[in-house]
């Protein structure tokens, strides 16, 4: 696996930006610890989406190239599909929910996604995906719960561990939990006795209900400020998360609120709400991480100017 990870860097390189680490030393005197944030917000299309996307079709065979990729997704990886397909000469299907903002629609088209529309549940996302593989031979790709994925969205974390070997901590947003097995196992191979301890919203917990009991839950309400972390682990990236992830922290709405405004603020840059739950996380457990060196996934920046939460 170390040298998939490796392999997977050298691999998307061309296709990616090594996105900037930033610090804040405002936000380093409130937590107590060095901070070195890793800018995904920074990243083509605005967030790590793009390195699995871009490793996943690079993958693939070029007979399974000809015939286009599918995935259903309302967010960041709907983007990052079309452009890597796009960056790649690949046909992109991509369903979306008939309530999706028109905000990312016109992003989707933008990087020449094709969009197939379908009712706003997973039920129907998942069929009409299927139904696009049938007719086209397209193949699908995951958001979150795909091999090639998640060790794309872990060369975020690698590149951060090569700029900075000696972090004592990583601390990364879970949603769908590709993100955070790529950090975990980046993490793992990389790191020197380095943990990584995920954030979650308190509103839509099922990766802290998962990594308790041992087995992987559904959320009941997902009424989170924090769209991108709504959708639920999977079957790859959960035994990831449950040998490699140190802790989850679970963050009130409040808290994620005031962390994105912190950022927005003290550090100058545009972050999506999902991005503040790892420092909100941090800042809830501050105690615990004291005189530490810890490396933040900042996850992306694609939102919605008209609906801020903090105006």
């Amino acid at each position: 696996m170390k040298e998939d990870l490796l392999q997977c860097q050298q691999r998307i390189a061309p296709y990616i930006h090594n996105t900037p680490v930033m610090s804040s030393q405002l936000i380093e005197k409130l937590v107590g610890s060095k901070l070195y944030f890793k800018c995904e917000n920074f990243q083509r299309m605005g967030a790590f989406k793009m390195r699995g996307a871009v490793n996943a079709i690079m993958q693939l065979t070029d007979e399974q190239r000809s015939r286009g990729v599918v995935t259903h997704s309302s967010g960041n990886f709907a983007q990052a599909l079309a452009l890597a397909a796009q960056s790649l000469g690949v046909k992109a299907y991509i369903v979306m929910p008939n309530t999706v903002a028109n905000v990312k629609r016109n992003a989707v088209l933008g990087y020449n996604g094709h969009i197939l529309e379908c009712a706003p549940t997973l039920e129907a996302r998942e069929r009409m995906a299927k139904e696009v593989v049938l007719k086209y031979g397209a193949t699908f790709i995951h958001p979150s719960n795909n091999q090639q994925v998640i060790l794309g969205q872990g060369t975020a974390a690698l590149e951060l561990l090569q700029a900075h070997p000696d972090l004592d901590y990583i601390f990364a947003p879970v949603g769908g939990g590709g993100l955070l097995a790529g950090t975990a196992l980046a993490a793992h191979y990389f790191g020197i006795n380095c943990p990584v301890v995920a954030g979650e919203p308190l509103e839509a917990d099922d990766a802290y209900r998962s990594f308790h009991s041992g087995e992987i839950k559904s959320n009941k309400t997902t009424e989170t400020v924090a769209d991108g972390l709504r959708t639920e682990l999977g079957d790859l990236n959960f035994p990831i998360i449950q040998k490699h992830v140190s802790r989850i922290i679970r963050v009130k709405e409040n808290e994620i609120i005031c962390a994105m405004r912190l950022i927005w603020e003290r550090m100058k840059i545009i972050v999506e709400p999902s991005s503040a739950v790892a420092l909100a996380a941090l800042i809830k457990e501050r105690e615990s991480y004291e005189a530490k060196k810890i490396g933040i996934i900042i996850s992306g920046g694609n939102v919605d100017l008209d609906n801020l939460p903090f105006f």
